[in-house]
Protein backbone atom coordinates (compact mmCIF):
# COMPACT_ATOMS: atom_id res chain seq x y z
CA UNK A 1 0.00 0.00 0.00
CA UNK A 2 2.86 2.39 0.84
CA UNK A 3 4.51 1.81 -2.53
CA UNK A 4 1.25 2.52 -4.35
CA UNK A 5 0.74 5.77 -2.38
CA UNK A 6 4.33 6.82 -3.10
CA UNK A 7 3.83 6.12 -6.81
CA UNK A 8 0.61 8.12 -6.86
CA UNK A 9 2.30 11.10 -5.21
CA UNK A 10 5.28 10.97 -7.59
CA UNK A 11 3.15 10.51 -10.70
CA UNK A 12 0.59 13.11 -9.63
CA UNK A 13 -2.35 10.69 -9.62
CA UNK A 14 -3.82 11.66 -6.30
CA UNK A 15 -6.56 13.85 -4.84
CA UNK A 16 -9.49 11.85 -6.20
CA UNK A 17 -9.41 13.34 -9.70
CA UNK A 18 -6.78 10.95 -10.98
CA UNK A 19 -4.21 13.75 -10.82
CA UNK A 20 -5.54 14.86 -14.17
CA UNK A 21 -7.03 18.27 -13.59
CA UNK A 22 -7.18 19.92 -16.98
CA UNK A 23 -7.07 16.51 -18.69
CA UNK A 24 -9.66 14.92 -20.96
CA UNK A 25 -8.83 11.30 -21.72
CA UNK A 26 -10.97 11.44 -24.86
CA UNK A 27 -8.97 14.38 -26.24
CA UNK A 28 -6.12 13.29 -28.49
CA UNK A 29 -4.16 16.48 -27.74
CA UNK A 30 -4.40 15.85 -23.99
CA UNK A 31 -3.02 12.36 -24.58
CA UNK A 32 -0.24 13.67 -26.84
CA UNK A 33 0.69 16.34 -24.27
CA UNK A 34 1.07 13.60 -21.65
CA UNK A 35 3.09 11.40 -24.01
CA UNK A 36 0.34 8.78 -24.17
CA UNK A 37 0.29 8.69 -27.99
CA UNK A 38 3.45 6.78 -28.99
CA UNK A 39 3.14 7.70 -32.69
CA UNK A 40 3.54 11.43 -32.04
CA UNK A 41 7.01 12.87 -31.56
CA UNK A 42 7.13 15.95 -29.36
CA UNK A 43 9.54 18.61 -30.53
CA UNK A 44 11.82 20.37 -28.04
CA UNK A 45 9.86 23.07 -26.25
CA UNK A 46 11.22 25.36 -23.57
CA UNK A 47 7.82 26.02 -21.99
CA UNK A 48 6.68 23.29 -19.61
CA UNK A 49 3.02 24.28 -20.04
CA UNK A 50 3.11 23.77 -23.82
CA UNK A 51 3.99 21.00 -26.26
CA UNK A 52 4.74 21.17 -29.95
CA UNK A 53 4.50 18.52 -32.67
CA UNK A 54 4.09 18.21 -36.42
CA UNK A 55 0.60 18.37 -37.89
CA UNK A 56 -0.49 14.99 -39.29
CA UNK A 57 -1.87 16.72 -42.40
CA UNK A 58 0.75 19.37 -43.12
CA UNK A 59 -0.37 22.37 -45.13
CA UNK A 60 3.19 23.67 -45.58
CA UNK A 61 6.75 22.29 -45.47
CA UNK A 62 6.85 23.36 -41.80
CA UNK A 63 3.48 22.81 -40.12
CA UNK A 64 3.53 22.53 -36.35
CA UNK A 65 0.90 22.63 -33.64
CA UNK A 66 1.57 24.33 -30.32
CA UNK A 67 -0.76 22.98 -27.66
CA UNK A 68 -1.23 23.71 -23.94
CA UNK A 69 -0.62 20.66 -21.77
CA UNK A 70 -3.70 21.55 -19.73
CA UNK A 71 -6.95 20.99 -21.62
CA UNK A 72 -8.49 24.23 -22.80
CA UNK A 73 -11.38 24.84 -25.14
CA UNK A 74 -10.98 26.34 -28.58
CA UNK A 75 -9.86 29.91 -29.29
CA UNK A 76 -13.41 31.26 -28.96
CA UNK A 77 -13.36 30.44 -25.23
CA UNK A 78 -10.24 32.54 -24.54
CA UNK A 79 -10.47 35.49 -22.19
CA UNK A 80 -8.22 38.50 -21.65
CA UNK A 81 -6.26 36.59 -18.98
CA UNK A 82 -5.23 34.04 -21.64
CA UNK A 83 -3.35 36.62 -23.73
CA UNK A 84 0.04 35.80 -22.13
CA UNK A 85 -0.54 32.09 -22.95
CA UNK A 86 -1.31 32.89 -26.59
CA UNK A 87 1.83 35.03 -26.81
CA UNK A 88 3.91 32.20 -25.32
CA UNK A 89 2.38 29.79 -27.85
CA UNK A 90 3.48 32.14 -30.61
CA UNK A 91 7.02 32.39 -29.20
CA UNK A 92 7.26 28.60 -28.99
CA UNK A 93 6.12 28.39 -32.62
CA UNK A 94 8.82 30.84 -33.73
CA UNK A 95 11.49 29.00 -31.72
CA UNK A 96 10.53 25.63 -33.24
CA UNK A 97 10.74 27.11 -36.74
CA UNK A 98 14.19 28.51 -36.01
CA UNK A 99 15.36 25.19 -34.52
CA UNK A 100 14.21 23.55 -37.76
CA UNK A 101 16.31 25.92 -39.89
CA UNK A 102 13.52 28.25 -40.93
CA UNK A 103 14.51 31.85 -40.27
CA UNK A 104 12.27 34.04 -42.47
CA UNK A 105 9.69 34.93 -39.84
CA UNK A 106 8.01 37.29 -42.31
CA UNK A 107 6.86 34.24 -44.31
CA UNK A 108 4.97 32.52 -41.48
CA UNK A 109 1.28 32.07 -40.84
CA UNK A 110 0.15 31.47 -37.26
CA UNK A 111 -3.43 31.13 -36.23
CA UNK A 112 -6.41 29.19 -34.97
CA UNK A 113 -9.40 27.58 -36.61
CA UNK A 114 -12.54 29.38 -35.50
CA UNK A 115 -15.46 27.25 -34.29
CA UNK A 116 -17.22 25.33 -35.64
CA UNK A 117 -14.27 24.70 -37.98
CA UNK A 118 -12.05 23.12 -35.29
CA UNK A 119 -11.31 19.45 -35.76
CA UNK A 120 -10.05 19.07 -32.16
CA UNK A 121 -11.74 20.91 -29.27
CA UNK A 122 -8.44 21.62 -27.49
CA UNK A 123 -6.72 24.96 -28.03
CA UNK A 124 -3.97 24.62 -30.64
CA UNK A 125 -1.96 27.13 -32.62
CA UNK A 126 -1.14 26.30 -36.24
CA UNK A 127 2.37 27.39 -37.25
CA UNK A 128 2.86 27.20 -41.02
CA UNK A 129 5.96 28.14 -42.99
CA UNK A 130 6.80 29.21 -45.54
CA UNK A 131 3.35 30.73 -46.01
CA UNK A 132 4.33 31.58 -49.58
CA UNK A 133 4.46 27.84 -50.33
CA UNK A 134 0.97 26.93 -49.12
CA UNK A 135 -0.80 24.78 -51.68
CA UNK A 136 -4.14 25.70 -53.23
CA UNK A 137 -6.28 23.94 -50.60
CA UNK A 138 -4.06 25.12 -47.73
CA UNK A 139 -4.39 28.73 -48.90
CA UNK A 140 -8.15 28.31 -48.54
CA UNK A 141 -8.07 26.29 -45.33
CA UNK A 142 -5.63 28.68 -43.61
CA UNK A 143 -6.95 31.87 -45.22
CA UNK A 144 -6.14 34.88 -43.07
CA UNK A 145 -9.03 36.11 -40.91
CA UNK A 146 -11.68 34.17 -42.77
CA UNK A 147 -14.79 32.71 -41.18
CA UNK A 148 -12.79 29.59 -40.30
CA UNK A 149 -9.21 30.72 -39.54
CA UNK A 150 -7.95 33.72 -37.58
CA UNK A 151 -4.41 34.94 -37.01
CA UNK A 152 -2.90 35.41 -33.58
CA UNK A 153 -2.80 39.19 -34.07
CA UNK A 154 -6.52 39.26 -34.93
CA UNK A 155 -7.35 37.09 -31.92
CA UNK A 156 -5.34 39.37 -29.63
CA UNK A 157 -6.95 42.47 -31.15
CA UNK A 158 -10.38 40.93 -30.75
CA UNK A 159 -9.68 40.03 -27.11
CA UNK A 160 -8.07 43.32 -26.12
CA UNK A 161 -10.01 45.94 -28.08
CA UNK A 162 -13.40 44.28 -28.36
CA UNK A 163 -13.46 43.18 -24.73
CA UNK A 164 -12.68 46.71 -23.56
CA UNK A 165 -15.28 48.26 -25.87
CA UNK A 166 -18.02 45.82 -24.88
CA UNK A 167 -17.73 46.50 -21.15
Amino acid sequence: AFQKQAFLKISGNEAGNGGREGYDGKCVFCRIARREEPGTVLLPCEDEDLVCFRDIKPGAPHHYLVVPVKHMGNCKTLKTEHIPLVKRMMEVGKAVLQKNNFSDLNDVRMGFHWPPFCSIAHLHLHVLAPASQLGFLSRIYYRINSYWFITVSYLLYKNIVCTDLCQ
